[in-house]
């Protein structure tokens, strides 16, 4: 029912738990007939993740690898109550999309925080682009309430593959209602891997098991359309001032 045709959320040997380069990630995205792929690292304040400096470098990292586009995004992390992010303005600028995330590594505000007006102050920022793994039992919110601040700031939800395989314990239905309520609302979606391998690039039979459960419209997929992805691409970098 759905043709995904590429992923935007991957991670490389830069976030330092993860196993592939990007060289070996793109030829995995070529033999799975993707045309695109996104690496977003994480920020600095995950533990072995990259230094600022990495954000800064994007002139040296390719467009494209064969006939795959690569894209240059980050996996922003939300530390604490006030919405503070890992990475500075300069660095959100630079790169080409924003992936807003809540990680224990990171986090350091109290544990029963107020999690959904902490990541709606963190979606005021025109740099965060994507909400990930928002269906996280570990970090609960209002899930009505994100979707229409999501449509209203022009953000995209994630549905992460590896939220129901490999971690985020519980994630499964909590995706379904946001999914749920993202028809309902008529928001967007995004479905991704989260690779931190390469053979796990383009991987997501799980997410789109779960759309086709509650026959979600394609047309709110902005990964399932060059069109659409185009449309969102070109926003995204009209944000920074600047075109592909």
């Amino acid at each position: 029912m759905y043709q995904i045709i590429g992923d935007l959320h991957i991670h490389s040997i830069v976030s330092g738990h993860a196993f592939s380069t990007v060289r070996e990630i793109a030829l995995v995205a070529q033999q799975k007939n993707l045309q695109f792929i996104g690496l977003a690292e994480h920020g600095p304040s995950m533990p072995g993740g990259p230094s600022p400096i990495y954000f800064e470098a994007r002139g040296h990292f390719p467009k494209k690898i064969d006939n795959i586009e690569v894209f240059f995004g980050a996996e922003i992390d939300i530390l604490d109550e006030n919405s503070t992010l890992d990475l500075d303005s300069q660095s959100l600028k630079k790169i080409d999309y924003g992936i807003i995330s809540f990680h224990p590594q990171v986090y350091r505000g109290e544990i029963l925080s107020d999690y959904t007006s902490i990541l709606i102050k963190a979606l005021e920022n025109p740099y965060i682009n994507i909400i990930a793994h928002l269906g996280n039992p570990r970090y609960p919110v209002d899930y009505p309430l994100i979707v229409k601040k999501a449509i209203d700031y022009n953000k995209v939800i994630e549905i992460n593959n590896s939220s129901f395989h490999i971690s985020r314990k519980g994630s499964l239905e909590n995706c379904k209602m946001i999914a749920q309520e993202i028809k309902k609302q008529g928001g967007y979606i995004i479905v991704t891997s989260d690779a931190h391998y390469c053979d796990e690039v383009g991987d997501y039979q799980l997410s789109l098991d779960l759309l086709e459960s509650i026959n979600f419209p394609k047309e709110y997929i902005i990964n399932a359309s060059p069109t659409m992805f185009q449309s969102f691409l070109n926003s995204f970098l009209k944000i920074r001032g600047r075109e592909r």
